[in-house]
């Protein structure tokens, strides 16, 4: 691992020459990950929509095992111990003084889950389906279905996910997508991440605003809203000449997705209420081809901790009009495998 700041500057030399290269970049902007021929490489795998540099077989996994381990999803990956409801609520205590004071308008508040899981995180990556997955071996593993931002052709593209569902509740779309709470936290993180675009972008759009995806997972099937938000790259960005990358990419951290709005006083307000640093849980990872770079943000994310345990990583969006037990159940709703 190297520092972030050298990831930045890779970025927009290797950006420039149109070499295919890796990166990762953590919530807090410390560490990174760089890696050129990401294809080849031995170090880390991973998805990145179509391109992958793996193989089921190559990670344990084949067709018999994995239609036996379909019948048992649930077995793949058990809760130890959540999060401690005492716990999780003095933080979301902190974070809603924070919002009554108006330090913040919209907080992601997250936690973790100890897990057990008979899979490698080899085994992990390859076993799941998501557009976007990340395996350092014994390090961690991400399954993420959220886009960060893709830049192609000038064009920046950013996909914000704001509300989960249970599938199987009766009008479940209807009543997401007509929520109050739901539909404030979306309109917040809509504009905030309008305004992001904007700072590298001539002109900004939303293509899509709320629109709905079912994702399958082992514990069933949920919906999730997001919008799709577009800009048209500054020149002084993206030219024939050069193509600074990293400058746009650091230009939009950390991710307002899963920080929140304004930034620099919710950031001191998750540290508080969090105590904890996040490392690349909620940090970004992406895979420049020489041509389009694509991205996404660390969530859906198994870590291993320095005792050997493994914990899942997860959070949602707060506002004022949140309910704390409301946001402890999506928590929880969260720590899954998305299933194949």
């Amino acid at each position: 691992m190297i520092k972030a700041g050298e990831v930045r500057e890779l970025m927009n030399r290797y950006g420039s020459e149109k070499v295919p290269f890796l990166f990762a970049i953590d919530f807090e902007l410390e560490k990174g990950i760089f890696e050129l021929k990401p294809l080849e490489s031995k170090s880390l795998l991973f998805r990145v929509g179509e391109v992958e540099n793996y193989t089921s077989s190559q990670q344990g996994i084949n067709n018999d095992q994995s239609d036996k381990s379909n019948n048992t999803n649930q077995e793949l990956l058990k809760i130890i111990t959540p999060p401690d409801k005492s716990e999780y609520k003095k933080s979301y205590d902190i974070v809603m003084t924070g919002l009554m004071r108006g330090d913040t308008y919209l907080i992601n508040l997250t936690t973790l889950t100890e897990i057990t899981t008979p899979l490698s995180f080899e085994q992990i990556i390859a076993k799941t389906t998501s557009p976007y997955a990340l395996c350092i071996p014994d390090n961690f593993v991400c399954f993420s279905p959220e886009r960060f931002v893709r830049i192609e052709k000038g064009i920046i593209t950013t996909c914000p996910m704001k509300g989960t569902i249970d599938a199987t509740i009766p009008g479940a779309v209807d009543k997401i997508m007509t929520d109050y709470k739901e539909i404030c936290e979306h309109n917040t993180i809509t504009d905030l991440l309008r305004n992001d675009i904007g700072a590298v972008s001539k002109r900004v759009w939303v293509e899509r605003f709320r629109y709905t995806d079912r994702i399958l997972t082992d514990r069933g099937e949920i919906i999730q809203v997001s919008s799709d938000i577009r800009g048209e790259i500054k020149d002084e960005f993206i030219s024939e000449s050069k193509e600074r990358l990293g400058d746009v990419i650091f230009s939009l951290l950390p991710a307002g997705s899963v920080s929140g709005a304004p930034k620099p006083s919710t950031l001191r307000l998750i540290s508080k209420a969090e105590g904890r640093s996040r490392g690349f849980y909620t940090g970004i990872f992406g895979y420049f081809d020489g041509e389009t770079l694509d991205s996404a943000v660390l969530i859906r994310f198994i870590e291993k901790g320095p005792e050997g345990k493994l914990y899942y990583r997860s959070g949602g969006g707060i506002t004022v009009n949140s309910n704390w037990e409301n946001e402890y159940d999506e928590v929880l709703k969260k720590v899954y495998l998305p299933a194949k």
